[in-house]
């Protein structure tokens, strides 16, 4: 199934009931104060440009009120744009009829919510196999095709239970379940895990990974937790105020962030979890044989393994195992640590 990556361009939203006629004032710089102020509208987003590609996990972080769960939802068109494009497979979905929107929503997107959404008076399967009713698609294909993905989301035996018989985790085992049942390409994650207890999260995070690894959709995850982020997303966006502060992997927010702002989220992350070997390796030289690891290992790990091999020098491989850098101890302990310069920011913002 080849999966297609989303573009947006140029989304712009100014909630009220004459969004448009505002729109050039606020192109021209009018801010989200005044636009207020003056006119009674709210500027949801503005001017966003993020490119979220095929099969990977694309993270939409900000606190609330930045407009992160408003871009989420011009994904599926929930909420119509003032101006701009949503691209997936080259269409606009902004431009789409009724029919192709449709269309578009029950095939090619499926979503998951923070409050689970389910259906109380439905069981587990029938709410796993909802969105394959509504297709018409016969019960009993619909039901091997539910208690596959009950089994994958590890919910195997609790078939036949209902909703307010299941902890937090379960009922959100059971929302990714109804999601995946629907084969799209597309899987549209607003604040899914923000609502569970935090080892329970961490839970859910490794099973989207899992899945992931072997589904490869294209999801849309929000969020306002930096670590769920950093575990999750293969390309960050940071939200502000309705505008992309920042966007890229994890590793460039973590080591280059873009103001202030972001220097004071990443201020509080365990960098050795988080940063690769390969980000912060030199060049090359010498003989390449030693100790190896590959690129992708994070720091804290790397570490644990010089440290009992009593090796102070480490070659970082590619996938294929070839030397591509080498890391010493040394610079792998000061990336670990804040950088002087994160705390000054920190500091001058409070």
């Amino acid at each position: 199934m080849a999966s297609h990556g989303i573009e947006i361009k140029s989304l712009y939203k100014i909630f009220g009931p004459d969004g448009a006629a505002h729109i050039d004032a606020v192109k021209a710089g009018m801010s989200k104060a005044e636009l207020n102020e003056k006119h009674g509208h709210v500027l949801g987003l503005k001017d966003i440009n993020i490119s979220m590609p095929a099969g990977g996990i694309t993270v939409v972080m900000g606190l609330s009120g930045s407009g992160k769960s408003t871009l989420i939802r011009h994904i599926n068109r929930l909420i119509e744009p003032t101006a701009g494009e949503v691209l997936y497979d080259t269409v606009d979905v902004c431009r789409m009829s009724e029919l192709e929107l449709r269309e578009f929503r029950r095939h090619k997107t499926a979503m998951v919510f923070q409050k689970f959404a389910l259906l109380p008076h439905r069981t587990v399967l029938e709410n796993t196999i909802y969105g394959l009713d509504i297709q018409g698609i016969p019960r009993s294909k619909s039901e091997e095709i539910g208690r596959r993905w009950i089994d994958r989301v590890g919910l195997s035996g609790f078939e036949s239970h209902y909703p307010n018989q299941l902890s937090g985790g379960m009922q959100q085992r059971v929302g990714l379940a109804r999601a995946l049942s629907n084969d799209a390409d597309i899987l549209l994650m607003d604040e899914a895990y923000s609502a569970l207890d935090p080892l329970i999260r961490v839970d859910m995070q490794t099973v989207l990974l899992d899945l992931q690894q072997e589904l490869k959709k294209t999801v849309v995850f929000i969020t306002h937790d930096l670590d769920e982020a950093l575990r999750l997303g293969d390309r960050i966006a940071v939200l502000r105020d309705g505008e992309v502060i920042q966007q890229g992997t994890g590793q460039q927010i973590v080591l280059q962030p873009a103001d202030d702002y972001i220097s004071a989220f990443v201020k509080e992350v365990n960098r050795g979890r988080v940063i690769r070997l390969d980000t912060i390796m030199g060049p090359l030289s010498g003989a390449t044989e030693g100790l190896a690891m590959p690129g992708d290992t994070v720091l804290e790990a790397a570490a644990r393994v010089m440290t009992d091999a009593h090796q102070s020098s480490i070659i970082v491989t590619d996938g294929a195992g070839t030397p591509i850098g080498r890391a010493d101890l040394q610079q792998i302990i000061s990336a670990m640590v804040t950088p002087k310069s994160h705390e000054d920011n920190q500091l001058a913002a409070e």
